[in-house]
């Protein structure tokens, strides 16, 4: 059985482009809509989840139809399964009754693709739970991931993380916070 582990991110430049591929991309491959929306700059996010080799179809139909308007596509293979909630916003943070979170990483992209390689990497780096994936509505079409845990896993899985978004040119910044105020946390989740 194949597993369904795979994201295709479809960014184009035009709206009206994005929903003719979305339309055709769910007629002709066998993938799950996670995302599909205009987005800040007058560009349309597609995100499909499915195995492999169905997302890698849905990827060459939106090359094809997308045509002029295909600004970037992005096959991620093998995603942990704690990525798909965060970016279809529906984690849940859970602590002990009067606990705070022991600390934050917040890392920020200049892509929808690179935020969420960074989530992907970072939670299969360490223990840590990422709350949200935030990409392109309302941040400029930049991508913002929120992890909490304890420092030393959050350190562990920075580096990594924050690497492999530099070497795409990606990276916007990233910062750890400490012991959270709750008004912070609540902001971003």
């Amino acid at each position: 059985m194949e597993t369904r582990d795979a994201l295709g991110i479809i960014e184009l430049a035009s709206i009206y482009k994005g929903y003719h591929v979305q339309d055709e991309v769910l007629k002709s491959a066998n993938v799950e809509k996670l995302v599909a929306r205009s987005i800040c700059s007058g560009k349309y996010l597609i995100i499909v989840r499915g195995a492999v080799a169905d997302v890698e179809t849905a990827i060459n139909i939106a090359r094809e139809v997308g045509g002029f308007s295909v600004v970037n596509l992005t096959v991620i293979p093998r995603v942990d399964p704690r990525v798909f909630p965060a970016i279809t916003g529906t984690t849940m943070l859970e602590t002990k009754s009067g606990a705070g979170v022991p600390a934050m990483l917040i890392i920020e992209t200049f892509s929808v693709a690179s935020a969420i390689k960074a989530a992907d990497c970072a939670v299969k780096e360490a223990d840590l739970d990422i709350i949200r994936v935030h990409i392109a509505m309302a941040v400029g079409g930049k991508g913002i991931v929120v992890m909490t845990g304890d420092i030393a896993s959050l350190e562990a899985a920075a580096q990594p993380a924050v690497q492999s978004v530099k070497e795409d040119g990606m990276l916007a910044g990233y910062v750890l916070i400490k012991n959270p105020h709750e008004d912070v946390l609540r902001d971003l989740i």
